[in-house]
């Protein structure tokens, strides 16, 4: 009985998953059917629908789906980076979205590169303004028009920027406090490597005499006969 239930709950889940997934499907078509200009591609990505933009568009497309009716996505949650350093333009910016009077997400990707600005939408949503900073302070991406564009999560006189591909796990500096000096200073890092000497051969001592093993192919010499005396 409680094998029944089970899959039963599992049927009426996934028929709820593939609801979930035409109807991200008709939104996709939707949208793209009303802002066909800036749309680059659309999909549904674990039951969430990903709309890709070139930067350009980003700003317009965020206005239609904040004010359109059909939409509403009026909460901008979260915007993260995205580094890939083999791409011509590194930086995937996402733009994630939440719509409260339809009880639904959306994924709106963009890209930068390290010369090329991305348009900042605190205008659209006053929530951007760290969001942005944050992801400045992270990548190095620049938002045009944005009001404070500083640092925000790093220290003061910080270099580089942290979470890219390229940048070391050790940094580039020691920050320590000085007893000495009552502050705290910033000196080069040092990474000093210890000369070690590896043993490669077992600690652990074979038991028995042991035989040895053939190797593919070869049939096991018999071992001789002793002639009875």
């Amino acid at each position: 009985m409680f094998f029944n239930r089970s899959k039963f709950a599992f049927q009426k889940l996934r028929t709820f998953a593939t609801a979930d997934n035409l109807a991200h499907q008709k939104l996709g078509d939707y949208i793209s059917k009303c802002i066909p200009k800036y749309i680059q591609q659309f999909s549904v990505y674990k039951d969430e629908l990903v709309l890709n933009v070139g930067p350009s568009a980003l700003i317009p497309t965020l206005q239609f789906l904040k004010l359109h009716s059909a939409t509403q996505f009026t909460q901008l949650v979260d915007i993260a980076g995205v580094d890939y350093p083999s791409k011509q333009n590194r930086f995937e910016l996402v733009y994630c979205l939440l719509s409260i009077p339809y009880n639904t997400r959306i994924i709106v990707k963009t890209y930068a590169s390290e010369i090329s600005p991305v348009p900042s939408v605190t205008d659209i949503f006053k929530g951007a303004n760290w969001m942005e900073r944050e992801v400045y302070d992270m990548y190095g991406v620049f938002f045009t028009g944005h009001p404070d564009l500083r640092r925000i999560l790093t220290d003061y006189g910080f270099e580089g920027y942290p979470l890219r591909k390229d940048f070391p796990l050790t940094g580039y500096v020691e920050v320590r406090y000085d007893d000495s000096k009552k502050r705290v200073v910033a000196e080069p890092l040092e990474l000093a490597q210890s000369f070690r000497l590896f043993e490669y051969q077992s600690p652990w001592e074979q038991t028995g005499s042991g035989k040895p093993v053939p190797k593919l192919g070869e049939k096991p010499k018999e071992e001789p006969k002793q002639e009875k005396k």
